[in-house]
């Protein structure tokens, strides 16, 4: 049964006198309007969310017009809080969380027009007066408690707009009080929503501390933070949930906690900063090298650069202000390749722009060889992988979308599927299963097996070797990731089975290749062309390649038309190898051939020694890079330091058979 209303308070002096400690209790409320208006401390800041608190929307709902996820209603007061405009859940969740208080807050900051501080009071008001306390999920609290002491901060502690009187304001402190205290007795169990839950009794009791509570709730939340850091990031420093988007979400949330903190000489565990600065690592190498990071699992593609520049700003790190700075100033970080093992996300990079050539231009490809996460924002995407080269990404994970299954298309569950990630689809089902379940789509199956054999990162050659084994097809799928001379990567793709299966190779291409992808055929080499990207295969009669047309989402509710580049093969066991070539202006012509043609690729299906020439033409200049594939299968996770053990060689010889190099690892 659903709470009383968070009815206002009365106006009297026992009404208010228990929130207060002493010697607020015994003030009035237009004494206590006035103390929070001149008090100098403590000292806090806002978040204001960039999209929601832009300044159009903000004009909007002066009008009563609110837009939520590129979807716009108007919606007359007074409000009916509990009723969705919107059949997408996550609306009415945007409605509740109150970030256009914030925007209020800043327009009127800017302006000092009456009609921003009108509206707030009435919008709050309103809410107080209509919703019960567990209307909604807990985080769905924590995000408004939030942002209602941030628009407190433009409101209150900056101004004193006369729409904000005594009597508001006791109703306003009195919500406050009763949301932190359900909220208390209600927080989520685990995660990234516990997290934000914890934030706001946490910012509650360090801005209001004349609440009798305060102490206790500042004791509790620093107690609880402690606590959670430490199952919600991994060993490694990378959420949990193993979403790229999230773990930025829920680092934002510490870096803030932690920097508030310090404005109020706050003492705080080792444990936060500990769990802070894994976090921060992870978010240096994830970021794509034109500053965005990629959307792996649920999320959005967007900058968090600027929590690299908070990191630096309390540690002192001079590698998180080198690549918040994109490059501009700091020290480079120490390794150009990194591994996060318990996350199972591994990066191969050329390098960090202090070489002669740009921060932005530099090669990237993040590969997923982990588990779906915990919670429910994983995607059935295992051995998927975003590439990134010259200042955009070229191979894209296609996203998110939306959280909303109704319609006639699922696209929540065709987003999160196999088939929209850059992997190989085996019969055209998902790794894992996923199906309908009362009135939505469920995970229902076991996850693959999964097993890294091999990372291994050397000066000029760097190496991946991911196996997936998953329990809705008896099929092995095993991808090997050689990255060449910090140009461009080979990609072996090894399917085995003792039955015909239908094996689709996948290549996601971002939103720019629309319209622009062509193949082309060659005497010995299979090639897909698209805008600064060359795909290429040793030609095969047994491949049938197809260009189709998908969806990209770089935002929730967004999405793009963009192709999808489709090579497959029908057989019991099948092998793709494909060359991946970046480039900036010119574009290369390329061959790939099997020295062996008896057998080709399929060599390495039975585990022998797969030579492969690449020959590689652009701007008047010809070389031929020869890789050699061995059988070696023993297990191995290590850098340059590693014991010696040979998966791959390469060595490049120019157009008068002189040698430019020669590496393997």
């Amino acid at each position: 049964m659903p709470l009383a209303v968070d009815r206002p308070l009365v106006s009297t002096t026992a009404a208010y006198r228990n929130l207060f400690r002493a010697p607020y209790d015994a003030w009035t409320p237009s004494q206590l309007l006035r103390h929070f208006q001149t008090r100098t401390s403590p000292r806090y800041f806002p978040v204001v969310d960039p999209i929601e608190s832009a300044r159009e929307k903000i004009e909007h709902i002066l009008n009563s017009r609110f837009e939520f996820n590129q979807e716009s209603h108007i919606v007359p007061a007074p409000i009916r809080w509990t009723v969705n405009s919107s059949h997408d859940r996550e609306w009415l969740i945007l409605l509740h969380k109150f970030y256009y208080a914030v925007g209020l807050g800043t327009a009127y900051d800017e302006t000092k027009a009456s009609c921003y501080a009108e509206k707030w009071v009435d919008l709050t008001t309103s809410w107080i007066e209509t919703v019960p306390l567990d209307f909604l999920p807990s985080d769905v609290a924590g995000r408004r408690i939030q942002n209602w002491i941030f628009a407190h901060y433009y409101f209150v502690t900056l101004h004193q707009p006369a729409a904000i009187d005594s009597h508001f304001y006791m109703r306003f402190l009195g919500s406050l009080h009763r949301q932190i205290c359900y909220l208390r007795e209600h927080l989520t169990p685990a995660r990234n929503h516990r997290t934000l839950e914890l934030c706001a009794i946490f910012l509650t009791a360090v801005v209001f501390p004349e609440f009798v509570e305060a102490e206790d709730w500042l004791a509790f939340s620093t107690r609880e933070l402690s606590s959670n850091i430490q199952t919600d990031f991994l060993p490694d420093g990378v959420h949990c949930e193993l979403s790229t988007d999230y773990h930025h979400l829920v680092l934002k949330n510490y870096l803030w906690i932690r920097k508030l903190a310090h404005l109020n000489h706050i003492d705080m565990p080792e444990s936060i900063d500990d769990g802070i600065k894994k976090a921060l690592e992870f978010s240096v190498y994830s970021h794509r090298p034109d500053g965005a990071i990629p959307s792996l699992s649920d999320g959005d593609s967007r900058s968090f650069l600027d929590l690299l520049e908070q990191g630096y700003e309390l540690y002192g790190s001079e590698h998180f202000k080198y690549v918040a700075s994109q490059g501009m100033t700091g020290t480079p970080p120490g390794d150009r390749s990194r591994r996060f093992t318990a996350g199972g996300y591994f990066i191969l990079r050329s390098g960090w722009g202090d070489q002669g050539e740009s921060f932005q231009d530099q090669r990237y490809l993040i590969f997923d060889c982990g588990p779906v996460g915990a919670g429910n924002h994983g995607h059935l995407d295992l051995l998927n992988f975003e590439m990134a080269a010259y200042g955009r990404p070229l191979i894209v994970d296609p996203g998110r979308y939306t959280y909303d299954e109704s319609g006639a298309t699922n696209w929540r569950a065709l987003f999160r599927g196999t088939a929209y990630h850059n992997t190989v689809l085996v019969d055209g089902k998902n790794q894992t299963r996923y199906e309908w379940k009362k009135n939505r789509f469920k995970i229902s199956g076991p996850e693959p097996e999964r097993e890294l054999k091999a990372f291994v990162s050397h000066q000029g050659l760097d190496y991946l070797h991911g196996v997936a084994r998953s329990h809705e097809y008896p099929v092995v799928h095993e991808r090997k990731v050689a990255f060449i001379n910090g140009e461009y990567w080979v990609i072996v793709d090894i399917l085995r089975a003792t039955e015909p299966h239908t094996y689709d190779l996948l290549f996601h291409l971002s939103p720019s290749a629309q319209g622009q992808v062509s193949a082309m055929v060659s005497d010995d080499t299979l090639s897909i062309h698209s805008p600064q990207l060359i795909l290429a295969q040793p030609l095969l009669p047994n491949v049938r390649p197809s260009i189709q047309e998908g969806f990209v989402s770089s935002s929730y509710g967004e999405k793009q038309r963009a192709p999808i580049v489709r090579l497959t093969q029908r057989d019991s066991s099948a092998c793709f190898l494909t060359v991946v070539y970046p480039y900036k202006d010119t574009e290369p012509n390329i061959s790939v051939v099997t020295l062996e043609p008896d057998s080709g690729p399929q060599a390495l299906l039975l585990g022998e020694r797969a030579p492969v020439r690449i020959t590689i033409e652009r701007a008047g200049e010809r070389y031929r890079d020869d890789l050699l594939f061995t059988s070696q299968t023993a297990s191995l996770i290590g850098m340059a330091d590693a014991p010696s053990s040979t998966h791959v060689r390469v060595s490049r010889t120019d157009r008068h058979g002189r040698l430019l190099f020669r590496h393997e690892v």
